[in-house]
């Protein structure tokens, strides 16, 4: 009965989607259980199958502002073989895209049993993506202006490592692996779509009392030679009937490359830098996180700030084992 259901909802998702994409943007929602959204290797990686919903809002009051929803759900499907699909949908104003991702895991067991995790893990994924530029509202005129809603539609490929030993973890992702000619927007950015995903962390400490989690993330795109890092530690705790967790943490995202911009005085340079507190609780197959991110520098779009909400559900879970920010 397991095994239909589980086959059931990964088919389900596949065909809920006709249109699809690649390129779900990096935030920090990673730290609450939700790793396979970027790195592929992580599918069925984790002592139960998942599925995990989120939704994303930035600068609430501000007309077109940029939204974010993603659904996945990856599955453990034999000892050595993981699977799992993510479908989302990135909006930013006139620009849009949706998509979706299938991939395929594989995973050497060097240990004996989950307990003694020492999980070493190769993924893919392959997406299709179309992206979408909505044009039927630009009163000005302009003979580029088409006046209708111009889409392009395109592949690309993720792949990815992870190690796994006792509570400590390390993951090497390449998102977008090809080189796409995007008709859409061909004539202003590059074919080049690149990022590269590193990030490593420990936990040490007991959920019965308190369990510490610091980790890093460093990200790179590849065209522009961008750097963001983000600094991050995280807690638990195991509810007194051991029937759940509370947990919550903070991270904090910089940028190594700035934009000069004019104070008054003369040429001054920002880096982008934001904090993102975040928490949640595991009740028995149930999951609920929060997460909220706040820019700081003296240049800002406006006061506001980013909220995301993540809801999930476990399935076919086996006796407990740690593969970072997973429970």
């Amino acid at each position: 009965m397991h095994n239909k259901l589980r086959l059931l909802l990964f088919v389900l998702l596949i065909q809920f989607t006709s249109i699809a994409q690649e390129g779900i943007p990096v935030y920090s929602d990673y730290l609450t259980d939700n790793y396979y959204l970027l790195h592929p290797s992580m599918a069925g990686a984790s002592n139960c199958d998942k599925l995990r919903i989120t939704g994303r809002k930035q600068w609430f009051g501000q007309e077109d502002a940029p939204e974010l929803q993603t659904a996945s759900y990856n599955m453990r499907l034999d000892e050595k073989s993981g699977a799992g699909i993510i479908l989302f949908n990135d909006k930013n104003g006139y620009h849009s895209q949706k998509g979706v991702k299938l991939t395929y895991a594989h995973h050497l067991m060097f240990s004996r049993d989950d307990i003694d995790l020492n999980q070493l893990s190769f993924g893919m994924s392959a997406g299709y993506i179309q992206s979408q530029l909505d044009e039927t509202t630009f009163i000005d005129f302009d003979p580029l202006n088409s006046g209708l809603v111009q889409k392009s539609s395109y592949y690309n490929v993720d792949f990815g490592a992870s190690y796994n030993f006792l509570n400590f973890y390390v993951h090497a992702t390449v998102l977008g692996a090809l080189e796409v000619n995007r008709s859409l927007y061909s004539d202003f950015e590059s074919a080049n779509l690149r990022r590269y995903i590193f990030s490593t962390g420990h936990a040490f400490g007991d959920k019965q009392t308190i369990l510490w989690e610091p980790s890093i993330l460093f990200q790179m795109i590849d065209a522009t030679k961008e750097k963001l890092v983000d600094l991050n530690i995280k807690a638990q705790k195991q509810f007194a009937l051991g029937e759940g967790t509370i947990w919550g943490g903070l991270s904090y995202r910089r940028s190594f490359e700035g934009a000069q911009y004019l104070n008054g005085a003369g040429i001054s340079s920002q880096k982008l830098q934001y904090l993102t507190p975040f928490f949640g609780v595991t009740y028995k197959q149930f999951m609920v996180a929060y997460t909220y991110s706040k820019v700081s520098g003296p240049v800002l779009f406006d006061q506001g700030a980013y909220h995301q909400i993540t809801l999930g559900f476990n399935f076919n879970c086996k006796q407990e084992y740690y593969i970072g920010t997973t429970l």
